[in-house]
């Protein structure tokens, strides 16, 4: 069965509906799963005042019978809280006399709204504006906390946090990824380093007070993937690629590394390559190759530094993926995300009902949104390791799954299972 979702709504309609299909029977899922990370989205320094209107929760609506997944489609919605206030803007029906408050006419450089307007020949930017806002990723979290409850069930976690914000960059990083997560999940711009957090903190504030927006940097990461997710035969099939497109696809993303991305450019092949080790001992190896393996402990620790059957790597350079496959290390991903189009001191537009030079047009809208967006990089990249996790070892259920996922592993880590 081959994993797909699609997601419907508008940002000040009615609310949002997403619809999963391929998700095999008998995963427990409940709608607290979903919330915790639909919560999670919300939070983060230099959010906007629609955060304070929207308490996003999910209805289940189907495919979910006493807490177990049916296999048959799962539809979700979210409801939109403030659409009590947009009920005439926003009306399914044609009014009598269509209200003016609503209509857009001054796009927004650096949002989809004129080039939406020219697509779909609309001389009204809302009708581009409502679908393009970065409001259908809520549903995106709530789809990809789906994945996030299969890749569970497999002992595979996914977690991210902000290295940059603005030109403030983190330094000074846990060196374990529980140790990262936990620090990451009580920092308010989800940054692990405390110092730059703070001066993140008062960047954003710079930036409000300027009437200016801010964009950064997130990373990425899951762990531990097994190795032969993924493939080499086909453009589209690349686990690299997909990731690549899925990040690419959450609004304002406008550039995707792997592992070292960029900076694997300016290397020699000495310095880029991980190299391949191999302990014929057993699988846990002895004491001294235990402390090479364990040399970069970011990268590296408890079981998972093993690659498959006694072969390891000293470094995770390639962010887990050679030639489109999943190798058995974590995978590194990193967005970058441009500052938001909706600037409260706006930059200079069109009217395209006068053709006259004006201001540029004002939703309410974050100063900042770089720490929920990694929440959304979560999901994105959740999904397409579920969905890669399902066409290596899919079944109609569960139990299926489970037992083609563990003769896959008996066969890497001959004698000794690294996972549950």
């Amino acid at each position: 069965m081959v994993l797909r979702f699609l997601t419907a709504g508008e940002s000040h309609g009615q609310g949002l509906i997403g619809i999963i299909e391929g998700i095999p029977a008998g995963l427990s899922l409940s709608e607290e799963d979903i919330n915790r990370d639909l919560a999670r989205r919300q939070q983060g320094y230099g959010r906007g005042g629609r955060m304070r209107i929207e308490k996003d929760t999910v209805r289940i609506v189907s495919g979910v019978r006493w807490g177990k997944t049916l296999g048959s489609p799962i539809g979700l919605e979210v409801a939109n809280r403030d659409w009590h206030n947009w009920q005439e803007v926003m009306s399914v029906s044609n009014p009598a006399s269509p209200p003016k408050s609503g209509e857009v006419t001054r796009p927004r450089p650096g949002h989809a709204d004129l080039a939406g307007m020219l697509k779909y020949r609309t001389g009204d930017a809302r009708n581009i504006l409502e679908r393009a806002s970065a409001r259908e990723t809520a549903m995106r979290v709530a789809v990809g906390a789906v994945a996030r409850r299969l890749l569970e069930h497999f002992a595979i976690e996914v977690l991210s946090h902000v290295t940059q914000i603005g030109l403030v960059k983190a330094k000074e990083l846990p060196d374990n990824w529980r140790r990262l997560k936990e620090v990451t999940e009580g920092s308010p711009v989800r940054c692990a380093d405390p110092k730059a957090a703070q001066a993140m903190i008062e960047e954003i504030e710079a930036a409000k007070t300027a009437g200016d927006s801010l964009g950064g940097v997130f990373q990425v990461v899951a762990w531990p993937v097994p190795a032969g997710l993924g493939s080499h035969v086909h453009w589209d099939r690349r686990l690299d690629g997909q990731l690549a497109q899925a990040l690419m696809s959450i609004p304002a993303i406008k550039a995707v590394e792997v592992g070292i991305g960029v900076e694997a450019a300016s290397l020699p092949g000495s310095q880029v390559h991980d190299e391949i080790f191999y302990d014929p001992g057993s699988e846990e190896g002895n004491e001294e190759s235990q402390g090479a393996k364990r040399s970069d402990a970011f990268y590296w620790q408890d079981r998972f530094w093993l690659t498959a059957g006694g072969f390891y790597r000293r470094t995770n350079r390639s962010g887990g993926i050679e030639g489109g496959i999943s190798n058995g290390s974590p995978i590194v991903v990193q967005a970058a995300m441009k500052p938001i189009p909706t600037l409260y001191e706006p930059l200079y537009s069109v009217d395209l009902r006068t053709l006259e030079p004006v201001a540029a047009g004002v939703e309410r809208s974050d100063v900042c949104a770089v720490p929920a967006t990694a929440v959304v990089g979560e999901a994105m990249v959740a999904w397409v390791l579920a969905s890669a996790f399902l066409e290596k070892f899919g079944g109609d259920s569960l139990e299926e799954i489970e037992e083609r996922y563990r003769s896959h592993l008996v066969s890497l880590y001959p004698g000794s299972l690294p996972h549950p």
